[in-house]
């Protein structure tokens, strides 16, 4: 029997880490979590919480599982980064999603667009693998059959990014507002974790029966719930899109032919009517684009999470280089924590 830990620094790691903690469970192996900041309300009753850094140490994980940019170093086990997203190419380049710290052993990457590019950058810096193995957080998306539609009209989720100068929260809040007033179409939303509390704010104001705002820890069911996805260049469309699903973006970074991308607000009532007239040429579109990003349908990227981990615990080592010192970033996570040993 081994041990696991899943480690959280954001909301947003719970529904990340969940399938593998259920697939560890599955297995008959034991799993336990730690969490950094404010998080700990979101843990369920049958959920092992480890709250000092001397009881993780007791409990000597094998593996330590990371939907985030950082982990302790100090932390025993192989150090495994799940991803928090898909890459959502924010910025230009694709150097923020690829950004190698130097804290982990194993990146079990979700599908040909990551894996490529992590294989190159795994043989440039010589003390990673990289495996190919799916996103566990899609795992609940395909391993139940979709629930019955409830609503006669159409499901609008809209969703934004928190980085300012990409959110669409703010330039379409009044479009949004006034269509919702319409009645035509149920308006969901759900925002980043991250998101300016005061934008939050002016959303909860314009609440009403055909607009919600929903604050969770697990987004699967509201990308069930909806017909059309509305956002802009946030992460969390590739996610809506694997259900065969379109998507209308605001001015996205990189938009392609599988979203329908607008410019400007007074376009969005008549893009989500194609989008959910759902033409030939846009089904084929996000098709093809769901194979590059995450070609897997069988609901079990969780197990090949684990199997790879298990396969590097076997193999070790060996063949790879040192990790980078990595000075300054080990000195402020065992400032966040309390713990100024070296190990």
């Amino acid at each position: 029997m081994r041990s696991y830990l899943l480690f959280v620094s954001q909301l947003y790691a719970f529904s990340i880490l969940r399938p593998i903690q259920k697939a560890i469970r599955q297995r008959g192996d034991e799993v336990a979590w730690f969490v950094v900041g404010p998080w700990k309300k979101y843990l369920k009753t049958d959920e092992r919480l480890l709250e000092t850094v001397k009881a993780v140490k007791q409990y000597h994980p094998a593996a330590v599982f990371v939907p985030g940019n950082v982990v302790p170093d100090f932390f025993p086990g192989i150090k495994v980064e799940v991803f928090h997203g898909f890459n959502a190419r924010k910025r230009k380049s694709n150097r923020g999603h690829y950004r190698i710290r130097g804290f982990f052993d194993l990146y079990c990457t979700q599908g040909p667009d990551t894996t490529r590019y992590f294989q190159q950058l795994a043989q440039k810096h010589r003390f990673f693998r990289v495996v190919e193995t799916g996103w566990p957080k899609m795992d609940p998306l395909f391993e139940k059959p979709l629930p019955r539609k409830q609503s006669r009209r159409p499901v609008v989720l809209f969703t934004s990014t928190f980085t300012p100068r990409l959110s669409a929260a703010e330039p379409l809040r009044e479009t949004i507002h006034n269509l919702a007033a319409t009645g035509k179409w149920k308006w969901i939303a759900n925002f980043h974790p991250k998101m300016d509390r005061s934008v939050v704010a002016r959303y909860q104001t314009i609440q009403s029966d055909d607009f919600k705002l929903i604050e969770t820890d697990d987004t699967i069911p509201l990308l069930q719930k909806a017909d059309v996805i509305v956002s802009d260049t946030s992460s969390i469309i590739s996610e809506f899109c694997l259900q065969q699903k379109p998507a209308v973006t605001f001015r996205n970074r990189r938009p392609g032919p599988h979203l329908v991308n607008i410019t400007d607000p007074f376009e969005l009532a008549p893009a989500i009517e194609y989008a959910l007239s759902t033409p030939r040429t846009l089904r084929e579109a996000i098709r093809e684009y769901n194979q590059h990003i995450h070609p897997y349908r069988d609901g079990r990227s969780s197990f090949r999470v684990i199997e790879a981990t298990d396969r590097f615990i076997e193999q070790g080592y060996q063949d790879l280089a040192l990790k980078p010192l990595n000075l300054i970033r080990r000195l402020k996570i065992r400032r966040q924590l309390g713990y100024y040993r070296w190990r």
